[in-house]
């Protein structure tokens, strides 16, 4: 299984972002697919996730403000980011677990006027 994350890049404060991470080798309706976010300086925390089923969690840091889906046959699952603030500016990984816990390579967003 190979994650690769994309869609990161520089927004205003108060703007949006949608980050893809797409699923290779698996198909992703047998895979459950996290977001994680490392800010500068500081340690990776989980964001949000979604289930083989749907279902989706999330971080109270980013409940009403961040979503997620997925698109199973794009390989693809979404993290929606409105209302963004420079305290959201971090490396976003996607992750997932197949035999083995897996990274994508992360992508940078960064909230700056």
């Amino acid at each position: 299984v190979q994650l690769q994350a994309s869609g990161g890049g520089l927004v205003q404060p108060g703007g949006s972002l949608r980050l893809a991470c797409v699923v290779y080798g698996v198909s992703l309706d047998d895979l459950a697919i996290g977001w994680f976010r490392q800010a500068p300086g500081k340690e990776r925390e989980w964001v949000l996730c979604i289930s083989t089923g749907g279902s989706t969690f999330f971080s109270d840091s980013v409940k009403g403000q961040f979503s997620i889906s997925k698109d199973s046959a794009q390989h693809t699952v979404y993290l929606q980011m409105n209302s963004l603030q420079p305290e959201d500016t971090a490396v976003y990984y996607c992750n997932t677990y197949w035999r083995n816990e897996v990274w994508g390579q992360g992508t940078l967003v960064t909230v700056s006027s």
